[in-house]
């Protein structure tokens, strides 16, 4: 198969199915959750590092950037919550209006020297506009650095923009989101489908400008989806 006929696969969603080896939610952060739970003075410190664009960096309407109430910070408060003697950090390496491209580029120095014990990347989103087969490649080389040093790597699917429409078939977001399931699927890492969480709000007739903040950042509520994708892979909270 070549690279042409991959990436038309990977638009229509053809090389992923319900049957794809994604990471399992109960079991692929056994062993950070294994440390999760351990008491002083057995404990240390966890690292959860989210990698990614504006949404990560908590933009509501830009300029303003409400830290804590983003996804990152609500993944970490949840966490806290299901595992109260463990030291944790949520780490945000995200740059605002950033693609994959420019976060592999700095990926050693700006994420990897934080020795994550779980990396999320999020860049769906602002890889429109570098098109799949550049978001592939640079997806790629960070999934197999992270992996190269035995880093757990969870994929998020972009969270809306309300200029492309969710209940479409083959939307560009949608065709981002087929392109990480297979790539998730390929190393068998962790998914987290933001697309498929917003795009479930809108098919039950709710207007998702009621969980944004502006046309493409969510808003606390919209935040609130997006961890709950992520804290699936820590047990029930």
């Amino acid at each position: 198969m070549n690279r042409f006929m991959l990436t038309a696969l990977l638009c229509t969603g053809t090389l992923f199915s319900a049957s794809a080896q994604v990471a399992d939610t109960a079991t692929y952060l056994a062993g950070v959750k294994a440390e999760l739970v351990k008491k002083w003075p057995k404990n240390r410190t966890i690292n959860l590092v989210f990698h990614g664009h504006s949404v990560p960096s908590g933009y509501f309407r830009t300029p303003d950037v409400r830290t804590m109430d983003a996804y990152p910070m609500q993944v970490l408060t949840a966490v806290k919550e299901r595992f109260p003697y463990a030291v944790v950090n949520a780490i945000t390496t995200s740059i605002g209006g950033e693609n994959s491209e420019q976060g592999e580029k700095r990926f050693k120095k700006d994420v990897l020297v934080h020795q994550p014990d779980v990396l999320f990347i999020d860049y769906a989103l602002n890889d429109r506009a570098i098109g799949l087969e550049r978001s592939r490649k640079a997806m790629e080389k960070m999934i197999k650095m992270a992996l190269k040093k035995h880093i757990p790597v969870i994929l998020l699917t972009p969270s809306p923009d309300l200029q492309v429409d969710l209940l479409e078939d083959g939307n560009v977001l949608e065709q981002h989101t087929n392109q990480l399931k297979a790539l998730a699927a390929q190393y068998k890492i962790g998914l987290a489908d933001s697309y498929a969480a917003f795009r479930a709000v809108a098919a039950q007739g709710q207007a998702l400008k009621e969980l944004m903040a502006q046309s493409n950042h969510p808003d606390r509520k919209g935040h609130t989806l997006i961890a709950q994708q992520v804290l699936t892979y820590f047990g029930q909270l």
